[in-house]
């Protein structure tokens, strides 16, 4: 079978090897298409965490059951289901208090070990969902948005109040909708003028603000002064995850979901005056991936997917994917 590996930054090759062989408490899966997310792209350009090379990418999968055992959700061979790609030892103290999510031994698929970008690929069936109505597109976008949907959770939005998404790519998107849904009137802030009319023409945001020196004016103005009870950074940016504490309530949450590999630095009695709420938000878990499976009718999937190659026209078109000129939101790649 034909797989592609990132064998270091700046280098993709695709390759052939013997199709793998399924375990017990194993599904064998046809991998139909890849999502192309910020994970892989830092991968690629050599500046994501956790990371190590060469690594088979590709963690935002649809695909189909080949091979499956009995199993208590009902899974069987020809069924299309959705990939959770964080596999957890079920043992540490985070898995014994339900957050999966942020095992101790986590081991992400594309990350940790290797992911989906091959024709076919073994995972434990525990991290399957059933996933029969959905399209290849609307499988491929479940898990990025599931990451929104655990930040939102972390959160507990309230209907009525006003958040702010700091970063418009397709994490703040997610949020940005996932927001909305919860209730919650929803400030986009974002360097790019093309991804901030994206979120108000098709994420239908109820404000736009350019991220800079003016941002803060203009949302004291859009909330009378109140600003923004919750603050998401969904960009990973070192200036971006500073200055958002400026944009938050007295008495507000801010989240990062974003990933930022260097120290950051706070004036804490600024931070401390408003008794600021920090968070982390981290992958997600079962509950994510289902409540995002039942609201993505919701969802602008088809606009949302900008770019779309099959597996063989992949490498010569990543590079483009880097660059925001070319107005890609989400790619997507095709292997079967």
């Amino acid at each position: 079978m034909k797989y592609i590996v990132c064998e270091k930054p700046g280098e993709f090759l695709l390759k052939e090897k013997e199709a793998p062989k399924r375990k017990e408490g194993e599904a064998l899966l046809q991998i139909n298409k890849v999502g192309i997310c910020g994970t892989d792209l830092h991968a690629y350009s050599g500046h994501q965490a956790f990371f190590t090379y060469p690594r088979i990418l590709g963690h935002e999968l649809a695909s189909e059951v080949l091979e499956i055992d009995e199993n208590e959700q009902g899974i069987r061979a020809g069924d299309k289901v959705v990939v959770m790609p964080y596999i957890s030892c079920g043992k540490c103290v985070a898995c014994r208090n339900g957050k999966t999510n942020c095992c101790t031994n986590i081991s992400v698929l594309g990350v940790h070990g290797d992911g989906g970008m091959q024709e076919q690929i073994t995972v434990p069936t525990n991290i399957l969902l059933p996933a029969n109505h959905l399209s290849d597109n609307e499988m491929a976008v479940v898990e990025p948005l599931a990451i929104g949907a655990h930040a939102i959770r972390r959160v507990n939005i309230k209907k009525g109040e006003t958040v702010a998404v700091v970063g418009a790519g397709p994490i703040g998107i997610g949020i940005m909708k996932l927001a909305q849904i919860a209730g919650a009137k929803v400030i986009a802030i974002d360097m790019n003028e093309e991804r901030l009319h994206y979120a108000k023409e098709k994420i239908d945001v109820d404000y736009i603000v350019k991220a800079g020196k003016d941002a803060i004016r203009e949302i004291s103005e859009i909330t009378n002064g109140d600003l923004c009870t919750a603050v998401f950074d969904a960009s990973g940016n070192k200036y971006a995850l500073e200055a958002c504490p400026d944009y938050m309530s007295h008495g507000g949450r801010f989240v990062m979901v974003g990933l930022s590999k260097g120290e950051l630095t706070y004036t804490h009695p600024r931070i401390h005056a408003k008794e600021m709420t920090l968070m982390c938000s981290r992958n997600a878990t079962t509950e994510d991936f289902k409540h995002v499976i039942s609201v993505l009718d919701q969802f602008p999937t088809d606009s949302f997917i900008t770019h779309s190659v099959d597996y063989t026209e992949m490498i010569s078109n990543f590079d483009s994917w880097l660059n925001p000129k070319t107005g890609v939101i989400k790619a997507t790649v095709k292997f079967n």
